[in-house]
């Protein structure tokens, strides 16, 4: 058994290269020695969103707080809310954050396939944040 403490695992910003605006990362659970999933819980500030991205095993969203925008690649934006769950389908290009004047926090849950979890691309422009 493994208990991870509250306070054991500090939180983090998150890294530029990764995200536009404010991100926080509050660490929750990472992959074990048997196992491929890891989350975190992550929260945005109005206006902050994730870079393009995909995931080679998908990846799951539980929306906690606020009011966030989430976009697959070739869609529509799309408003998520407290109690929604959201899942992006491996390899599927997308991004999420906040709405521009809601913070958003989420639990994101993402497995390990072959070494790699995440795939970062190009940052989500303002035309493409706001339309």
């Amino acid at each position: 058994m493994l208990i991870i403490r509250n306070g054991e695992q500090a939180s983090a910003p998150g890294p530029d290269a990764w995200f536009t605006g404010s991100v926080r990362i509050d660490p929750l659970f990472p992959k074990q020695e048997n196992t491929v999933a890891s989350g975190a819980i992550v929260t945005f500030e109005p206006g902050a969103r994730t870079a393009w991205h995909t995931h080679p095993a998908g990846q799951t969203l539980i929306i906690l707080s606020g009011l966030g925008w989430i976009q697959k690649a070739g869609s529509a934006i799309e408003t998520v809310q407290p109690g929604d769950v959201v899942y992006f389908a491996p390899g599927e290009k997308h991004w999420h954050g906040a709405s521009l004047t809601k913070a958003m926090s989420h639990i994101a849950i993402q497995e390990e396939v072959g070494g790699a979890v995440v795939t970062w691309m190009e940052k989500v422009t303002e035309e493409q944040y706001t339309h």
